[in-house]
């Protein structure tokens, strides 16, 4: 018998609990049946030491976490990779969709004067949400909830947050159910009950 397919966004500000609302979301799928796999598409790139040691940690905490959990590290093709890993017997885990749109937006080799484009933002996520409606198994994406604060005053960091926030829509509009973390609490927005 065939799995449903479900999909989930998980969003929240930093950390809120988002990633380990993934990680135990994988763990309960790996643990319902030995013909279940489970491979988190992980979106960050190392650019300087900070970020280095903090994907280093994650990667052990993880390991720790949930072992059975495959990493594997994908930059801009985010869509077809998620289509390439989806089946009825794998969760997909994306984490997370905010570094993805981040380095979409100001990728490592641009110069420093570059100014982020917002068609490229539309069309990434368009083409992600088509990957999204087209997988065959469950995923569960993980983002952050950057519009809550104060305004930022550079006109592209204001850009990227509306594109976040258009992101953050479409993704929940093509998902089954969306939850909000909070102090490492899950408060379920759509859908059924965490």
């Amino acid at each position: 018998m065939a799995e449903a397919v479900w999909r989930e966004l998980i969003v929240g500000g930093q950390k809120s609990g988002k990633s380990a609302r993934a990680e135990r979301l994988a763990a309960e799928w790996l643990a319902a049946g030995p013909q279940r796999r489970a491979v988190l598409l992980a979106t960050a790139e190392a650019r300087d030491a900070e970020m280095r040691a903090r994907i280093e940690r994650h990667q052990r905490q993880r390991l720790a976490r949930v072992p059975a959990l495959q990493t594997l590290e994908v930059g801009a093709d985010l869509p077809q990779q998620l289509v390439r890993h989806s089946s009825p017997r794998a969760l997909v885990v994306v984490d997370c969709l905010t570094l993805w749109l981040t380095q979409l937006g100001w990728p490592a080799q641009a110069p420093a004067q570059h100014r982020p484009d917002p068609p490229v933002w539309e069309s990434a996520t368009e083409e992600l949400v088509q990957a999204l409606r087209a997988v065959s198994g469950p995923v569960v994406l993980v983002g952050n909830e950057i519009g809550l604060g104060v305004i930022p005053p550079a006109p592209e960091v204001r850009g990227f947050v509306d594109a976040l926030g258009r992101l953050n829509q479409a993704v929940a509009a093509a998902c089954e159910r969306v939850t909000l973390m909070v102090a490492g609490c899950p408060l379920v927005v759509k859908g059924g009950t965490p």
